[in-house]
């Protein structure tokens, strides 16, 4: 760990980006500490200069997330130290242009929601807790364009960034023990659709009748990290049409 000062608390000031051993075959790199757009980025763009390297024949697995890369390698192919310094040096040519620096070829995604009711049973929840109208949660969160941060939680679980501060609501006090395939929920700044069915503590507006994983299909998710995501509202009688057409 860098340090060049101390912060409020007495502790040591972290300096960013920062690599770490993770195993013995795996590296972290930290970009920082919090969930923004350009920290993000920079978590994608490092991967794809280390994908295009001559250090991506060695590497056996990327796991990416909101602020940090873990690579996992192949040690029979590349050591710790030398893995570190081509990282480090790697870290130094990462350009970042617009936040879009991996699948930023794909089409946008418009995931058609029912808001409320049945599909949204804490969509008035979230309007209590923001001093809000549910149509005024409802046209804030359709009216942001989102970007998929990083897959987690569960397969194709899309973590979508740049939800307005003015909905974030905390998660449920108990997790339901199931919550549907398509649920779109908020937790804390984030907001995020369950594309299979399983528990989940976050709180539901809404649900899409859209289909986000599909294990056959290749990607298996329908939304890639760092690819625009915007939500479209509709009625819950097109809800019912759009699941019996497929």
């Amino acid at each position: 760990m860098t340090t060049t000062d101390v912060n409020c608390d007495g502790g040591p000031v972290i300096e960013y980006p920062r690599i770490l051993p993770a195993s013995d075959s795996s590296i972290l790199i930290e970009f920082g500490d919090t969930i923004d757009y350009e920290t993000n980025a920079r978590v994608y763009a490092l991967q794809t200069e280390i994908e295009n390297s001559d250090l991506g024949s060695s590497v056996v697995e990327f796991i990416p997330s909101y602020r940090s890369l873990l690579v996992e390698y192949d040690v029979s192919e590349c050591l710790y130290a030398d893995l570190n310094e081509r990282v480090n040096d790697l870290i130094g040519k990462t350009a970042i242009s617009d936040g879009t620096t991996i699948n930023s070829d794909q089409n946008a995604h418009e995931i058609p929601v029912a808001y409320g009711g049945d599909y949204g049973p804490d969509l008035e929840n979230v309007a209590t807790h923001a001093g809000l109208t549910t149509d005024e949660v409802i046209a804030i969160h359709s009216s942001t364009d989102y970007r998929v941060f990083m897959l987690g939680f569960a397969p194709g679980f899309p973590y979508l960034g740049g939800m307005d501060s003015r909905i974030a609501c905390p998660r449920l006090a108990t997790p339901r023990t199931l919550v549907p395939a398509g649920a779109v929920g908020i937790a804390e700044s984030q907001t995020g659709v369950y594309p299979n069915p399983s528990p989940g503590g976050w709180q539901i507006i809404g649900r899409t009748p859209m289909k986000l994983f599909d294990v056959d299909a290749d990607p298996p998710s329908a939304m890639l990290p760092g690819t625009k995501v915007t939500f479209v509202p509709i009625a819950n009688d097109e809800f019912e049409t759009m699941v019996g057409s497929e």
